[in-house]
């Protein structure tokens, strides 16, 4: 069958539980929990016997959207919408979602909106027999350099964390800060620092963690330190502060939660309150938006660094597929292998010495095995366990 033949027949949704190998926390509270499994949204779109797959990752310690209500805005309100819709229609797909879920400050429900947008490209990919790559005409690269976390430790903690990334081949760094008083936040960077190799790109991450005065006052403690970004250190909506802080910060600042929306940067450009913008699938509303975004930093003479949240591998991949066609050069925090596992994942993406090969098979170039999402599968509706998750279409 012909793409343009593609008609979007049946939208199916998962909540599923994963392994989680280690604890991971931000500034807003927990994000992984060891001991506990890591919920993530997988979603299934099928069209003239070919189905892509999509993942959403509820982080409530990090936005609005639960598992609950991404579940059901995809049952009840996206995937009704999407039933009939041309398989390849991406940007009226966007429109349509942007009118049945519509917009808060910049956009409505982005983690819900991305999971079908991921499996509509997964879906085109795997109909078309090449990557996502070669579905857009844009690949840059076929490697991307992945950092190791470190959140909420010690300063002695920390050391040990970096030296496990260093043994697993990792050769960058970033640091989850806001987590502590500012002394223990400056006292944890310094000791990642010392740990790291000479000259290992290291930068922060404050999750919105900070007051204008505490940033500088931050900024200035790390200064000396070779940090090479200080991401998100202020509330999103802070747009006079993150202006004000750019202006004064002896470390460039990058954007993440703020850029919800393309439009979200395309605001920050003209203040000339950003200096680095941070691409992300997850928090823009899907591959879609994302292209958008990125070439318009591209264009504006933004700087583009890359991050996920948290993801399973159908997530990494599709980050993946995005930093791989604009260049991302500088190392990306694309964490979920570190903190969680992806049983559901066959053949998938390759990590070796901390780097990840962008994925060659069609779509994301990660197979599903659908018989174990649904032995993984949770009825968060009602947060009893359940053998099948919630579905929509016909």
């Amino acid at each position: 069958m012909r793409l343009d033949e593609l008609k979007i027949e049946r939208v199916e949704v998962f909540a599923v539980g994963l392994p989680t190998r280690r604890s991971f926390g931000v500034a807003g509270g927990a994000v992984a929990v060891a001991g506990r499994p890591s919920v993530r949204v997988l979603v299934k779109v099928s069209a003239g016997g070919v189905s892509g797959w999509g993942e959403s990752t509820p982080i409530p310690a990090w936005t609005y959207e639960t598992a609950e209500s991404i579940l059901t805005t995809i049952d009840r309100y996206l995937a009704p919408a999407l039933l009939g819709r041309p398989a390849w229609d991406l940007d009226g797909t966007a429109a349509v979602f942007e009118r049945v879920i519509n917009r808060g400050f910049s956009i409505g429900a982005p983690l819900a909106k991305s999971a079908v947008d991921v499996a509509l490209h997964d879906l085109l990919g795997r109909a078309a027999g090449v990557p996502l790559g070669v579905l857009w005409g844009q690949r840059r690269t076929e490697r991307v350099e992945l950092a190791w976390i470190v959140s909420g430790q010690s300063p002695a903690e920390a050391a040990g964390s970096v030296a496990e990334g260093r043994d697993l081949g990792h050769r960058a760094f970033k640091v989850k800060i806001g987590l502590h008083d500012e002394a223990t936040d400056a006292a944890v960077v310094e000791a990642v620092r010392t740990a790291a190799p000479d000259g290992a790109p290291l930068w922060v991450d404050a999750n919105q963690g900070y007051s204008v005065h505490a940033a500088l006052r931050m900024a200035r403690r790390l200064d000396g330190l070779g940090v090479t970004a200080f991401e998100q250190p202020l509330p999103a909506n802070d747009v006079a502060g993150l202006r004000r802080l750019r202006d004064a910060c002896p470390i460039p600042v990058a954007l993440d939660e703020s850029l919800r929306h393309p439009s979200d940067l395309a605001t920050f450009v003209r203040l000339e309150a950003v200096d680095i913008a941070i691409a992300k699938v997850q928090r823009t509303g899907g591959l879609t938006l994302s292209r958008r975004m990125c070439a318009l930093a591209e264009d504006a003479g933004v700087e583009l660094m890359g991050s996920g949240l948290t993801d399973s591998d159908l997530g990494l991949a599709a980050s993946l597929h995005l930093f791989a066609a604009h260049g991302i050069g500088t190392p990306v925090d694309l964490n979920g292998r570190q903190f969680i596992e992806s049983p559901y994942a066959g053949p998938t993406v390759r990590v070796e010495g901390g780097t990840a090969h962008v994925p060659e098979g069609p779509g994301l170039g990660v197979e599903v095995d659908e018989a174990v999402v649904r032995e993984l599968a949770v009825d968060v509706l009602d947060a009893r366990p359940g053998k099948q998750g919630a579905k929509a279409g016909t």
